[in-house]
Order: C-alpha cells, then structure tokens, then sequence
C-alpha cells in the first residue's frame, strides 16, 4: 500500500518541458487477456478505459496533442472473427465515448486509410470526428487502418500528381513539402513514443515523423496502463536531453 508519506516524497512532475505530441503504440491487449484466461475482446475492452485515462491525463498534464495505434493494416491478416469484433467495439467506443469526449472538450482526427473499413465503423469514427470537430482541447487522433509505409506511399503519389499537373515545382520540394502531404499534416511531430506491451520495435508507426522522437518502453499490457505510468513516461522524457543530432 502506498502512504501518504510515501506520496510526499514521490517525485513529481515539473511544470516544463512538457511534450507538445505524444503517441501510444497500445500493445499487450490480447496478452493481457490470455494471462487472465479471458476472451481477447476483454482486454481491449480494458483497453479502451486505458486509453480514456491516458487522454485525461495528456488534459491534465498539458499535453496538446495524443496519438494512438488503433489499428494497423497489418492487422487485416488477424482471424477474421478477432477483426469483425474489433470493428463492432470501434463502434461501441464510438457512441460510449462522444459524451465524455465533447464534455473534456477533446477533438478526434482519424489518421490511415479508414474509408476502406466496413461501412458501420467508418460511419462511428466519422461521426465521432465531426461531432467533436469544434473542440481545442486535446487533439486524439486515432491511426485507424493505418500503416507508416502506406502513409509514405499515399503521400509520394499525391505529391507527384501535383507535379505532374504543375500545381508543384519539383526544385522548390523540401522536407515540410513533404510532410503537409502526410496524414499527420498541420501537426508538429511527436516529442515521446509510449509503448506499454514488453515489446521494442516501432511497428510501422509514423516513421518518418518519429525521426528524433524520444521512446519510453514498459512491460506492463496496455490494460494495465496507469496515468501513473503516463506521468513516469513524462517525467523519463523530462530527464532526457534533446539535441536532435548537434552536440
């Protein structure tokens, strides 16, 4: 049991550097079910309440913007029967969430190629998007039938159709050129990578965004993760000392 005592010595977070983006690989969800003998829809049912807990905690803490690995395309190679009730609790998050959402004044962006989903969950996240769109709290963008590769390529073909109709000068394309074409456009990339789950790979996740962006692993699942383990992670990167490549 943890003492009052204890709290009061317990470290705490400083007011600045806060990171402006932060983005969750949230991983460990079918493992956390397994070791508890459960269905695989229960840890990430358990998993949706991590994630509610992680946007107030970014509310909280003074964190802008929140990125979170919902589904991959990778994903698709999943038994059928784990993706249809992925999809059926995409829409459940969908209706259960929109109130709390809009009350913490969260806005949702939906990053990935989600209009190739069936149509129920794409409706849910386009509903969830537009109804909470006026909000400037937190932004929570969802990567949702995404991949870092596919985003690369969706990005490459509409740059070189804008150079191919002249809207483009190929001499004039730098580094930003490229990233207004990127899912993630008009936002600034992310400062921290959590990702809970044991594993330490990046998992085709926003790549070329994640050039100098600082990573905290933990080995406790998704389910599990605790704004307490949200402020270690934020206090990890307070620590640390950024020099994106200089000296």
């Amino acid at each position: 049991m943890i003492t009052d005592k204890f709290q009061a010595r317990r470290p705490r977070l400083k007011p600045a550097p806060i990171p402006r983006h932060v983005a969750i690989i949230m991983d460990g969800n079918r493992r956390w079910a397994a070791d508890r003998r459960l269905p695989i829809i229960e840890g990430y049912r358990r998993g949706i309440i991590a994630l509610r807990e992680a946007t107030k905690a970014c509310r909280d803490f003074g964190v802008p913007i929140l990125t979170v690995y919902g589904f991959s395309t990778e994903n698709w190679k999943r038994d059928f029967s784990e993706i249809s009730l992925l999809f059926d609790l995409c829409c459940a998050f969908a209706r259960s969430e929109l109130d709390g959402l809009r009350r913490d004044n969260v806005r949702v962006r939906i990053l990935g190629r989600y209009e190739s989903l069936p149509a129920a969950p794409r409706a849910a996240l386009e509903n969830l998007a537009a109804k909470t769109v006026d909000n400037d709290g937190v932004t929570l963008n969802l990567a949702v039938n995404y991949s870092a590769r596919s985003e690369l390529h969706d990005a490459v073909v509409a740059l070189a159709r804008d150079v191919k109709n002249g809207a483009l000068d190929p001499e004039r394309i730098a580094e930003d050129t490229l990233s207004s074409y990127l899912y993630t456009h008009g936002l600034p990339d992310p400062d921290l990578l959590i990702r809970p789950g044991g594993e330490c790979r990046l998992s085709n996740f926003l790549l070329f965004q994640m050039a100098y962006t600082e990573l905290w692993m933990s080995d406790v699942n998704w389910p599990d993760f605790s704004r307490e383990h949200f402020e270690a992670a934020l206090m990890d990167y307070q620590r640390r000392q950024r020099r994106f490549g200089g000296i």
